[in-house]
């Protein structure tokens, strides 16, 4: 059986996706030829800058499970992933499981394949719903009828943007979607995010990397700067070390700490309204 048929209708498995690229730095399977070939690239590509791609993958990974450990442990019990990404070991609803009883979790993203496989493995899951939603309409995920009658947006409840907002490349738009998130937390609700940072990447080493993600589904992918990805939590207050390498984040970690910001790689911070 080739790829074409296995792909399910609507989508072509000759045009990489972000999400599949990320399951292959993860060490998933989920994934086709094209997106082996171009998670590759990038591989190449972080190596020449002195960079592990997978290992920053993994560490990007391994601060959602912390972010949402400790949101939970304050007795927050909902949550919404947007962006959500193929399934893998420790997903949100596992998490927070594991530290607050009766949590609610809703899995959005807008790649059919994330979706197909996020339903079967959430069959039995009543407390998870997974949804297609557009990022850059968060108001139109937070209205669908599915999330409102699954969680109470009334009550406090986490947003998690984590390693998806730096697809969206007009610096604009980026800034109107997630201020737009930041409008409907209710107080004592969550952002919680990550995003590329621009660190001391040249032009031509930028441009290599954009043309990588040209040729996917998200259409490109924008490096930012420490201030730009700061500004995205607006009036919420930053909790443990602020914005800082995405390895370094912990709930416990100190504010005003020299982190090592020159290296490219993923920034990541937790804010509660």
């Amino acid at each position: 059986m080739t790829e074409a048929d296995r792909a399910p209708d609507g989508i072509d498995p000759t045009v990489p996706s972000v999400a599949r690229m990320y399951d292959y730095y993860l060490g998933g399977r989920d994934n086709f030829a094209a997106d082996r070939r171009a998670a590759e690239q990038m591989i190449e590509l972080g190596r020449r800058m002195g960079n592990d791609t997978r290992r920053i993958a993994l560490a990007n990974r391994a601060f959602l499970g912390r972010a949402v450990r400790s949101i939970a442990e304050t007795g927050v019990r909902q949550f919404v992933d947007i962006g959500a990404g193929l399934p893998t070991q420790d997903n949100v609803h596992q998490v927070a499981a594991r530290h607050v009883s009766g949590s609610r979790v809703v899995y959005v993203d807008n790649d059919p394949i994330v979706l197909a496989h996020a339903r079967a493995l959430l069959a039995r899951q009543p407390d998870v719903i997974a949804l297609e939603g557009d990022l850059r309409d968060p108001d139109a995920i937070f209205d669908d009828p599915l999330v409102t009658g699954h969680l109470d947006l009334s009550e406090p409840y986490a947003v998690l943007m984590v390693a998806v907002l730096h697809f969206v490349t007009d610096d604009a738009e980026a800034a109107r979607i997630v201020a737009r998130v930041r409008k409907r937390l209710p107080p004592g609700s969550y952002l919680v995010l990550s995003h590329l940072y621009a660190g001391d990447v040249t032009e031509e080493e930028a441009r290599a990397g954009q043309q990588v993600y040209a040729a996917t589904d998200s259409g490109g992918l924008a490096r930012r700067g420490h201030d730009t990805i700061a500004s995205y939590f607006g009036e919420l207050e930053l909790a443990g070390p602020g914005v800082v390498p995405v390895a370094d984040w912990t709930p416990d970690g100190p504010p005003g700490k020299a982190y090592d910001l020159v290296r490219s790689g993923i920034l990541a911070g937790v804010a509660r309204a």
